[in-house]
């Protein structure tokens, strides 16, 4: 089970993604990003992409999907409400392919919080917990 939180930071704030596999745990962070910019439960899924990329390790793959679903979110104005993620071992790395839903923002029934500008590398984890879930973390530039 997919599960999100955004915690207190210094800076900005927190966002966390829990599952049960690794895949929910991309999936939950991904769903706490776009909840962290708007209520991802208002969301429909009308629209669809898919999101293919690659990282060196689990923290490159998690910082390289997330900016791919903000580079959709920053060009064509989309908000994503739900999103599936398969990640495979690569030759040099992992390999990541998600389709994420939603639809174009609507600034009166989304309820538009914070813009985030960027992803980072700052207090990014991915760990399994002592009770076998996953957890992927991290804080966003806002």
């Amino acid at each position: 089970m997919r599960e999100w939180e955004h915690y207190e930071h210094t800076a900005d704030i927190g966002i966390r993604g829990y599952g049960d596999t690794l895949e929910e745990a991309f999936e939950a962070v991904a769903l706490a990003l776009f909840d962290v910019m708007v209520d991802v439960r208002k969301v429909e899924p009308k629209e669809c992409r898919e999101v293919k990329t690659e990282g060196k390790d689990l923290e490159a793959l998690l910082y390289n999907f997330l900016e791919e679903l903000l580079v959709l979110h920053d060009i064509e104005g989309l908000v994503f409400g739900d999103v599936a993620v398969e990640i495979e071992k690569a030759d040099e790395g992992y390999r990541i392919k998600a389709k994420a839903c939603g639809e174009p923002i609507d600034y009166e029934r989304h309820e538009p919080k914070e813009e985030v500008k960027a992803i980072t590398y700052h207090d990014m984890k991915i760990e399994r917990l002592p009770d076998g879930r996953w957890m992927a973390q991290l804080v966003p530039d806002l």
